[in-house]
C-alpha cells in the first residue's frame, strides 16, 4: 500500500477513536490537507490536471439558509393576480389549467369545501406590497427594503423546484438528494473535499446556527472530516473544548504545547513508523492554533460603531443575526472557505407559515433583512464581494392558495433563491413561475443546478469529484446556470 495512503487511513482511525474535542476538529482539517498531499500520489478522485479544475471566480461561499420555507410570492416573485383573484378557486380564474386536480393534491395545495361539497382551492391575497429597487428595477417585497437596496448586486432565480414536500427538503437543498434516498454529502462537504485550505489556523467549513437532526451532518460517505465545524458567535466559547480548562495565559499554554510536542517527537524517534502518533502531534498543534485564532475571528472589539450599526447589531430585532453576518464577513476575511448559516431552525423551521403568514414573515424578514444587506455592503466596500459568493435560499416556497384563515402550505413546484458576488451577474432575474406562482415555467432548475453554479465559480466540477467506488447519479450533479454568470 502507498505509505501516504496508509498514513491517511491511520489518521482516519485516530479520528474515529477520538471523535470529541478540539483536537478532533483540528484533525478534520489536517485530514483534508492530507488529501491534497496525497493528490500527487494519484488519489483516485483527483482530476488529471489537478484541483481546482478551472480558474476560480470565487474563493469563498456564504450560504444563507432560511429554515421552514420562505413564501416566494411575498418576497422575490410578486404575483398581483393573487390579490386580484383573492377568494376565488383556481378553477374560477383565467389560470385554471395550471395543474390537474391530481397534481394539485401532489403539490399539497390546501383545499376548502364549497357549499356543494366540492373541494376547491381559494387564492390567498398578497400580504405585503412590492416595489422596484435599484437601477435594475427589480421588484421585491416591502418586507426587504435593505436587501432591495442591494438589488443591483443580486441574480434572482425565480424558477426553482424540488421533490420533498416536507422539511426533509432542507437536507435535499443541501445535498441534492431526497431523504428517502439515504444520506449524501452536502455541497459544503464536496467543496471542503475538493479544495485546499486558505488559512491553516481556522476550520475551512463552518456552520453557524442550529441544525435539525435530519440535516445535522455533511460528510456522510466522504467521511466525518468533511463535516462542518459548528461555531457559536461567542468569543468565550466559540467551539466545544476550545478554551483551556484552567485559566492559562497564551504564553503559558504555548509552553505546555511546546513541551508536549517535544516529548511526542522524542517518542516518535523511538517509533518512527507510528503514523497515529505523528497525526496526534499535528492535530494538537493545529488545535492550539485554532484555539488562538477562532475567538479572535468572531470578536467584534475592533469593529467600528458604524459597522455594528450597518449589521443592525445595535437593535434587538436584528442583533443576533447581525452578529452572525458580521462573523461571516470576518471569517471570509481570514480565509474560511465555506460558511453555512441557518436561520430559524427549530422543529419545521421558523419560516413555516401555515397560519399567520403576515406576522410570521414580517418578524423573520425584520430579523434578517438589514443584516444580510449589511453583509453585502460590507463585503463590497472591502473588496471581498468579487471573491465571495453569497446565496440566499430556503427549502421550498409556499402555495398560492390559502391554508386555514391566513397561511400558506409547503410548495415544491416553484420558488425563488438569489445569489450575489463571486462572479455572479447582478441586477437580473432568471426564470419565471406562472401568473399565480404555482409552477416554474421558464428555465426550471432543480436544486443541484445551484450546487453546480457554486462549484463552477469555485473552479470545480462535481463530475470530476466522483469516487471510483461510489457512482453518483445525474441528479447529483446539475448544470451551472450560465445565464447569471459574468
Amino acid at each position: 500500500m502507498n505509505s501516504k495512503l496508509s498514513v491517511a487511513t491511520d489518521r482516519r482511525n485516530l479520528l474515529r477513536m477520538g471523535s470529541g474535542g478540539l483536537a478532533s476538529i483540528a484533525l478534520q482539517a489536517m485530514l483534508q490537507a492530507d488529501s491534497k498531499e496525497t493528490a500527487g500520489a494519484q488519489q483516485p478522485w483527483q482530476a488529471p490536471d489537478g484541483l481546482p479544475h478551472r480558474k476560480p471566480a470565487a474563493t469563498s461561499v456564504i450560504w444563507l439558509f432560511m429554515n421552514g420555507g420562505v413564501s416566494h410570492v411575498e418576497s422575490f416573485d410578486p404575483k398581483p393576480e393573487l390579490t386580484r383573484h383573492a377568494g376565488k378557486t383556481i378553477a374560477e380564474t383565467p389560470f385554471a389549467d395550471v395543474q390537474s386536480p391530481e397534481k394539485l393534491r401532489l403539490a399539497r395545495v390546501t383545499v376548502i369545501n364549497d357549499a356543494n361539497g366540492q373541494q376547491r382551492n381559494r387564492l390567498f391575497p398578497l400580504q405585503t406590497g412590492f416595489r422596484n429597487y435599484g437601477q435594475s428595477g427589480l421588484q421585491f417585497s416591502d418586507w426587504v427594503p435593505h436587501i432591495g437596496s442591494c438589488a443591483d448586486e443580486l441574480a434572482v432565480v425565480r424558477s426553482m423546484y424540488t421533490t420533498d414536500d416536507n422539511h426533509g427538503a432542507q437536507t435535499q437543498f443541501h445535498s441534492g438528494r431526497h431523504n428517502l434516498d439515504g444520506t449524501f454529502p452536502t455541497l459544503g462537504a464536496w467543496v471542503h473535499y475538493g479544495l485546499g485550505s486558505l488559512n491553516d489556523n481556522l476550520p475551512q467549513f463552518v456552520s453557524i446556527g442550529r441544525r435539525e437532526y435530519w440535516n445535522a451532518r455533511d460528510g456522510h460517505y466522504l467521511g466525518p472530516e468533511h463535516d462542518a465545524v459548528p461555531l457559536r458567535i461567542d468569543p468565550q466559547k466559540p467551539l466545544d473544548f476550545a478554551k483551556p480548562a484552567a485559566d492559562l495565559s497564551g504564553d503559558y499554554q504555548r509552553l505546555g504545547f511546546d513541551l508536549v510536542g517535544r516529548l511526542n517527537r522524542l517518542r516518535s524517534e523511538d517509533y518512527p513508523a507510528d503514523s497515529a502518533l505523528e497525526a496526534r502531534i499535528r492535530a494538537y498543534e493545529l488545535a492550539y492554533r485554532m484555539q488562538m485564532s477562532v475567538p479572535e475571528a468572531i470578536s467584534f472589539e475592533d469593529e467600528t460603531e458604524s459597522i455594528l450599526k450597518l449589521y443592525g447589531i445595535d437593535q434587538p430585532a436584528t442583533r443576533d443575526f447581525g452578529m452572525q453576518m458580521l462573523a461571516a464577513r470576518r471569517l471570509v476575511e481570514r480565509g474560511v472557505r465555506f460558511i453555512q448559516v441557518q436561520h430559524g431552525a427549530g422543529g419545521a423551521g421558523a419560516w413555516d407559515a401555515h397560519g399567520g403568514l403576515r406576522a410570521n414573515h414580517e418578524r423573520n424578514f425584520l430579523a434578517v433583512d438589514q443584516p444580510i444587506a449589511g453583509l453585502l455592503k460590507d463585503l463590497r466596500q472591502r473588496g471581498l464581494l468579487e471573491s465571495t459568493l453569497v446565496l440566499f435560499a430556503t427549502e421550498f416556497g409556499r402555495t398560492p392558495g390559502t391554508q386555514g384563515a391566513d397561511g400558506r402550505d409547503h410548495h415544491i413546484y416553484g420558488f425563488s433563491v438569489w445569489m450575489a458576488g463571486g462572479g455572479i451577474r447582478g441586477g437580473l432575474v432568471h426564470g419565471a413561475t406562472d401568473e399565480i406562482g404555482f409552477h416554474a415555467v421558464a428555465d426550471r432548475h432543480y436544486v443541484t443546478d445551484i450546487h453546480a453554479t457554486i462549484l463552477h465559480q469555485l473552479g470545480l466540477s462535481s463530475r470530476r469529484l466522483e469516487l471510483p467506488d461510489r457512482k453518483r447519479l445525474e441528479i447529483d450533479h446539475g448544470e451551472p446556470i450560465h445565464q447569471i454568470i459574468s
